[in-house]
């Protein structure tokens, strides 16, 4: 049954968030757009489509050694294509040559989402980057193109509940209903992630990532978002660099919509269908970075996956 059906519950309030007459809590993020459904279903058919006729080359490769390779990965193509291409561009390190069935994806990107993917070429590394990613031990940025209302602040923090509504979509709940039951038997995890702005309407500066507890403001989730404006200033482009902390399934989707910033072409979560009269073809986020602890060697890497081309242009940066 799609979310956008789902009824509004009677609730009442309490110091542990909203409940519901039959005792679950409450989103406090909206329902799915009655027409996200249409739209993610012709995305995802053009994404099957694109990604059945995908093959990687040199040009997407980040970075490789003999334990690992980094892939920026296109939008609109699934992690799974990518993982099935990799063996392609292979090739023996000091003469060890890699066991296909040993191959797994480190990260899962959205299909909409381009950037930093990591495959790992064993089993043992495969693990070891599970527990750092567990550990909180990888370092993620991300670049997201949003529009709304410019915000107030520079940088924000926000610290939330996440989980599946009645109806099996991911939503946004109040923090302190973290660990609380949910229809169908999973529970409210915790999710948080830093945001900085880099530009509203052009004005602003591409900069190197900064320390995501260096100021900024703090928003403990606990109601519904107050939508601000709309129309004129509710029209903002905006640039942000999101931090996430952990890694809950479309975690920054979720937070931009609820701080009022949606996403441009996230279609599930509030975002604009089209912006500057051009029709979107997925979401505009861009995994841009990991940082971590090479799992074997011990060393520091950084991996960076070139900006996309509506970055640049909102960025108006020159390439």
């Amino acid at each position: 049954m799609a979310d956008s059906d789902e009824p509004q519950p009677p609730t009442d309030s309490s110091q542990n968030g909203l409940t519901s007459l039959d005792n679950y809590p409450v989103p406090l993020s909206p329902p799915l757009p009655a027409i996200s459904k249409q739209i993610e279903l012709s995305r995802a058919m053009t994404a099957s489509s694109k990604s059945s006729l995908f093959s990687l080359s040199t040009c997407h490769v980040i970075y490789e050694d003999q334990w690992l390779i980094a892939i920026n990965k296109p939008q609109g193509i699934y992690c799974e294509t990518i993982l099935s291409s990799v063996p392609t561009l292979l090739k023996p390190h000091q003469g060890v040559h890699v066991s296909v069935p040993e191959l797994h994806l480190a990260n899962r990107l959205d299909r909409d989402t381009s950037g930093v993917t990591i495959i790992t070429k064993s089993h043992k590394v495969a693990s070891k980057f599970v527990k750092a990613f567990t550990d909180h031990e990888v370092r993620k940025t991300y670049i997201a193109l949003c529009s709304g209302v410019a915000p107030k602040w520079n940088r924000i923090t926000v610290r939330s509940g996440h989980g599946r509504s009645k109806f099996g979509a991911w939503r946004v709940y109040a923090a302190s209903d973290v660990g609380r039951k949910l229809p169908g038997g999973s529970v409210v995890r915790g999710m948080e992630t830093s945001f900085e702005v880099l530009s509203v309407n052009g004005s602003g500066t591409f900069r190197d990532e900064s320390e995501i507890n260096d100021g900024g403001d703090v928003v403990v989730v606990e109601e519904r978002a107050v939508r601000e404006g709309s129309g004129g200033d509710a029209e903002s482009e905006i640039i942000v660099r999101a931090y996430p902390t952990s890694g809950r399934t479309h975690q920054i989707r979720l937070h931009c919509q609820y701080l009022g910033i949606s996403i441009v072409g996230d279609v599930k979560y509030e975002g604009v269908c089209e912006w500057k009269e051009v029709a979107r073809e997925g979401h505009a986020l861009h995994a841009e970075s990991l940082s971590f602890k090479h799992p074997v060697t011990g060393d520091r890497i950084s991996l960076h996956a070139p900006l996309p081309s509506w970055a640049n242009k909102a960025l108006q940066l020159q390439h």
